[in-house]
């Protein structure tokens, strides 16, 4: 029998469509490759065909824009937002709009062109999760901006462009309405409990043990109560903190642990396939810090969105979370 679940943080609503529960064969999975090419503007060696980097970590040091870097910041070629400019607003009758004001990075998170997020050493993912941070504290300095959302979307299905393992970070003058819902969904248990609702369902999750995935040095990864999509994820950091950027040092070679314990395991019982992953983390200038917490969430892509979740805002999920955690938690890598 489907059941309708209420996410408790947002409010939204989906349905677990659970008489017709779909294991991973049933899906028509479109696998993720990675293949040789002739050309690509992301690998070593192609420093010139992109535009002039912003941050790079190289262990041996050498100039910007040359060989022998592991990760990589270049502003986007084609940026949805530009930087120059300033935050103009303007009302047309009911209507509301402002200049594209933002910033728009692209990470590349290797020079090699045949490597993946999951298939990277954990210290290699560190240093991509680390970039992240670095270019938040850079471009939170700039007033303008209210939000940055840090991404990656693996896979054509998922909207990648380039087969080249890469990540984005885009910088917003407005707070995204699904981290808006976040934020007031905190809000309000907060001010009824005086707790922090993620902290409140890692807590449960731990003790019920039924949507637990995995564990590392500080977070969990864990099926979330109401998911979205089939299999989605989140990677939860067991200490509270409201914002990403303010995590030490030390807590990446957990959360890069974690990650790629996620991924290669997705990679094993899903045949490889295309998601997208993002952090959420706390707008920079709301008082947050009792009630959100920063977290990743890894999404693959194994269904389309379709008319009525269109219409309605409803997801329909062919999988309970329970078994998408179960199987995730079985398999071994």
């Amino acid at each position: 029998m489907s059941e309708l679940r209420k996410d408790p943080i947002s409010g939204r609503w989906v349905i677990i469509t659970t008489e017709r529960q779909k294991r991973p064969s049933d899906f028509r999975i479109e696998p993720t490759e990675q293949t040789p090419v002739d050309f690509c503007p992301f690998c070593g060696g192609s420093e010139d065909k992109t535009p002039r980097e912003v941050l790079a970590y190289r262990q041996n040091g050498g100039p910007p824009n040359s060989p022998g870097w592991d990760v990589r910041v270049v502003p986007n070629r084609v940026p949805a937002l530009q930087v120059e400019g300033t935050v103009e607003r303007h009302g047309d009758g009911i209507f509301d709009r402002m200049s594209g004001i933002g910033a728009h990075e692209v990470i590349i998170e290797t020079p090699d062109h045949m490597q993946t997020l999951a298939t990277l050493p954990e210290a290699a993912i560190a240093k991509v999760l680390w970039a992240f941070r670095e270019r938040v504290v850079d471009l939170k300095q700039d007033r303008r901006f209210q939000y940055i959302l840090a991404f990656k979307n693996h896979g054509a299905a998922a909207g990648a462009a380039l087969d080249h393992s890469h990540s984005q970070l885009i910088a917003l003058p407005i707070v995204p309405r699904h981290v808006r819902e976040e934020v007031d969904g905190s809000r309000q248990h907060y001010q009824i409990k005086e707790r922090c609702v993620f902290c409140d369902i890692i807590d449960q999750e731990l003790r019920d043990d039924e949507r637990v995935i995995t564990e590392s040095r500080g977070y969990i990864a864990v099926a979330p109560y109401a998911p979205r999509f089939p299999f989605e994820t989140w990677v939860l950091p067991r200490r509270h903190r409201a914002f990403f950027e303010d995590a030490p040092r030390e807590e990446f070679d957990g959360l890069s642990h974690i990650v790629k314990t996620v991924l290669q395991r997705m990679n094993k019982a899903l045949l490889r396939p295309p998601y997208n992953l993002v952090i959420h983390s706390s707008p920079f200038y709301e008082q947050t810090g009792a009630f959100y917490h920063w977290h990743v969430e890894i999404m693959p892509v194994l269904t389309k969105v379709a008319g009525f979740e269109r219409g309605t805002g409803f997801y329909v999920n062919p999988v309970a979370p329970e078994e998408a955690a179960k199987v995730l938690r079985e398999t071994r890598i």
